[in-house]
């Protein structure tokens, strides 16, 4: 377990978490007319923390450089950002609870979307109730999607989107490769993505020889680990979040288990997994929905990938990943919509958002009717010599696949 990661995270996080956090500096003089509000529910502590601080980073790095070109333009006049933020703790009841809070009593305009799939669906009740235009940065489950809502949009491609390249690439260049072994998070996303993996393996003629569950705040998985060592799969398949991978493959490595290809989702992502992972990172395998080796000419504020990833590394000091990246697109793509809008009438916004159709930092830009990105490939890529090293698509290709025995 990477305690000194989360530690740090709550560390970072603490002092803003207390109240609505203004975002990108309002001016002193600027009145209540001149704001638009955007709540903001995240797992700032908890087990999701990690993931938490990178939907803010994303979010506050849009809003500062929204404010700093004087704010939104909505018919004429010019609107400072402001970011409201909620701590629900990693519990998604508590999700719910704080999106109805900020929608009643918080006086924001538009919602970004609680992490994850299954606090974003279930959040997505609230906003949907109140007709408050959605964006969620972090929710790819279709389920998520199929309830019919119009105000929920997503900047994730369904799950399939992953697994299934990920799969092809591993057939056409490990053919020797035939049994599986998956082992998932219970919870909405990594089941999901888990059950998308069986499908995907099936569909190209692996053989499944375990699937399971384990549930959420697990630390001891040395038993199941055991029973899977024990079917010798050459693909092992995890799925969870940062600290459920790093703790998975910590106790992969005690056991001595081996197979010529490791896949995580969503951890290896982040650049958190590949240093706490360090020579255990090597040569896993992962699926994510950008990576900072694409390069898009956007029409959104950040405008060309290389600024958007200049402009983090500056504030940041570090690259971004997929999720800071499509938390700062959620906060582009209200921009342009409320500024097509030419209003802040939420009816309004959600039709803009609906018919957007745009290149962004982050890619192509298209919802389907059910409110999810449909206009994207997203990138496969391979942890090798400490850095993601992209497999797929090829427009951003960087390397091959390598082939080892994941020790």
């Amino acid at each position: 377990m990477n305690k000194s990661w989360v530690t740090r995270c709550a560390r970072l996080a603490t002092p803003i978490w207390a109240a609505a956090v203004l975002s990108g500096a309002l001016a002193s003089n600027a009145s209540a007319e001149d704001v638009i509000r955007f709540g903001a529910p995240l797992p700032i502590t908890g087990p999701l923390a990690p993931e938490a601080i990178k939907q803010q980073q994303g979010y506050d790095l849009w809003a500062e450089e929204a404010n700093k070109a004087g704010g939104i333009s909505v018919g004429g006049k010019k609107y400072k950002v402001e970011i409201v933020y909620a701590d629900y703790q990693s519990n998604t009841p508590r999700a719910v609870q704080a999106t109805e809070q900020m929608i009643t009593q918080g006086n924001v305009n538009f919602m970004f979307g609680a992490f994850g799939s299954g606090a974003a669906k279930a959040a997505s009740t609230v906003s949907e109730k109140y007709k408050v235009p959605t964006l969620a940065a972090t929710a790819s489950s279709v389920q998520v999607y199929d309830q019919g809502y119009k105000y929920l949009f997503g900047t994730f491609t369904p799950n399939d989107t992953l697994t299934t390249p990920l799969t092809q690439i591993i057939k056409a260049k490990v053919p020797e490769v035939k049994k599986v072994a998956i082992l998932a998070r219970n919870d909405l996303f990594p089941l999901a993505i888990a059950q998308e993996m069986e499908k995907s393996a099936k569909a190209n003629g692996f053989d499944l020889v375990y699937f399971e569950k384990y549930a959420i705040g697990t630390l001891d998985h040395s038993a199941t680990l055991s029973q899977i060592k024990s079917l010798a799969p050459q693909w092992i398949f995890v799925t969870g979040y940062i600290n459920d991978l790093l703790l998975v493959r910590k106790q992969m490595v005690d056991q001595e288990m081996k197979a010529p290809v490791v896949t995580m989702i969503a951890g290896p992502a982040y650049q958190e997994f590949i240093e706490s992972g360090g020579k255990t990172a090597e040569n896993i395998t992962s699926a994510s929905w950008w990576h900072p080796a694409a390069r898009y000419e956007g029409k959104d504020i950040f405008g060309a990938t290389e600024n958007f990833v200049k402009l983090f590394k500056a504030k940041y000091k570090s690259e971004p990943d997929y999720g800071q990246a499509s938390a700062a697109l959620c906060g582009a793509l209200f921009q342009m919509a409320i500024e097509k809008a030419g209003s802040l009438d939420r009816d309004k916004v959600r039709d803009e958002l609906a018919k957007l159709d745009v290149v962004t930092f982050f890619g192509p830009v298209r919802f389907g009717a059910n409110g999810q990105i449909n206009s994207l490939d997203p990138p496969v890529f391979q942890i090798q010599s400490a850095k993601p090293v992209v497999l797929f698509p090829e427009a951003i290709k960087q390397g091959d696949l390598k082939v080892g025995v994941n020790r």
